[in-house]
């Protein structure tokens, strides 16, 4: 009941995922991410240990398709799973088992994988494909952001949606990005309206990471607005 995108930004190799579900707390099972390794989606009737596998199999140096072919032949429920992976590199894998429920498939563009099941139509993952393509230069958040306020506009699930989240890593250990709308009426919304308030710090908690005295986020984001003035 879920649908989602994936993807390896190719000019900052930044790594990201999107997601909404009809149920509590999708950023808690969907999306798994770390900096220079690659991304892996893992939804429908989730199974998250196979996150931090696949990344881990990423960390070998295996591609996005060996991945993903090991990590199905590890579980024996895969026909009920649907899964994405990207790799260092911006290829790209997908499936969709065929226990999921209709509409259930995946798009696999050019360094990104929509996917969804329980939808309304094919239409809410080639729309969410269609945004995130034609959003090419905007940074990487926002691009999934598009893409899943594409994948609502376009019908979402036919119960609506539940929880929202995003995770992007960049350069470093830690996100860059990992908002979560754990349950609200109308959450890719609110992931937005988060999303746009936080955009603009989020180089302030890298420049806070490496030096402290950057002082609180408030004064700094008013110096930042100063200087742009």
């Amino acid at each position: 009941m879920t649908f989602t995108l994936i993807a390896r930004c190719p000019r900052t190799g930044a790594f990201g995922i999107a997601t909404a579900t009809g149920e509590m707390a999708v950023g808690s099972r969907v999306p798994f991410a770390r900096a220079g390794v690659g991304a892996v989606a893992t939804q429908a009737l989730t199974n998250p240990t196979l996150g931090p596998r696949g990344l881990d199999m990423l960390a070998e140096g295996r591609d996005a398709e060996a991945v993903l072919a090991a990590l199905a032949a590890s579980d024996p429920h895969m026909e009920r799973r649907q899964l994405a992976v990207v790799d260092a590199a911006g290829r790209c894998a997908a499936c969709t088992g065929s226990g999921n429920t209709d509409w259930k498939g995946h798009h696999v563009g050019d360094g990104f994988v929509a996917m969804g099941n329980k939808l309304v139509s094919e239409r809410v993952v080639s729309a969410m494909a269609e945004a995130f393509a034609a959003s090419e230069g905007a940074p990487l958040p926002d691009r999934l952001c598009r893409a899943l306020e594409a994948g609502r506009d376009a019908g979402g699930q036919p119960d609506g949606q539940q929880s929202a989240a995003m995770l992007v890593y960049d350069d470093r250990s830690f996100p860059a990005v990992d908002l979560r709308v754990d349950r609200h009426i109308e959450p890719v919304g609110e992931l937005r309206a988060i999303l746009d308030a936080y955009m603009p710090l989020i180089p302030y908690y890298k420049a806070r990471a490496d030096d402290p005295s950057v002082g609180p986020w408030n004064e700094w984001l008013a110096r930042q607005q100063r200087a742009g003035a």
